[in-house]
């Protein structure tokens, strides 16, 4: 889950399967009671409907919480981060980053960096077509040291400098959960 409306749709499956999530988050939900296994199935059934899946394994579940803190950073917080990525992962997970770190690589195929860098092109994408803010605001809002730095690493994952991004008519948005 990775905004508001995916905790909407999740709830409304949790009522229909007849379950009472204690604390929904994004990516996590909890129970005040253990599941029953036919609760569970129709869970699943309806989760898969939306696009959604129940993640019961251990591994999985890590890599989606690595993804949700990576997102929730990105695209909910704003200003510069005051801790390295590194130390929030292992602080909120309870895990050596190194761990987390070769986990995510042989799951997701790629590092937790390169993760992180396409969310927050994504997310400077995004702003960009609002065309509220200036670059430099841009830059401070996604954590960049400086407009210099998101402008190159814009080019390099892009392709298209900020400019030339701003100036189609086809922004080519990928949806959060594709990269």
């Amino acid at each position: 889950m990775v905004c508001d409306r995916c905790k909407m749709a999740v709830k409304a499956e949790l009522a229909k399967a007849g379950l009472v999530p204690a604390q929904i988050e994004l990516g996590e939900v909890t129970f005040q009671q253990a599941p029953l296994a036919g609760q569970l199935t129709q869970l699943q059934e309806g989760l898969k409907t939306l696009g959604f899946e129940l993640i019961d394994d251990y591994k999985s579940r890590i890599i989606e919480q690595i993804k949700t803190t990576i997102i929730d950073l990105v695209h909910y917080r704003t200003g510069a981060q005051v801790l390295k990525l590194s130390v929030v992962l292992a602080d909120k997970l309870n895990h050596e980053y190194t761990y987390l770190s070769n986990l995510f690589s042989s799951v997701e195929g790629q590092t937790i960096e390169k993760y992180y860098i396409l969310q927050k092109i994504e997310r400077v994408k995004e702003l960009l077509v609002y065309n509220e803010l200036t670059l430099s605001q841009i830059a401070y809002q996604t954590g960049y040291s400086s407009v210099a730095h998101l402008s190159a690493q814009f080019k390099q994952v892009t392709g298209l400098t900020t400019s030339a991004f701003k100036a189609l008519n086809n922004h080519n948005r990928a949806s959060l959960d594709n990269l």
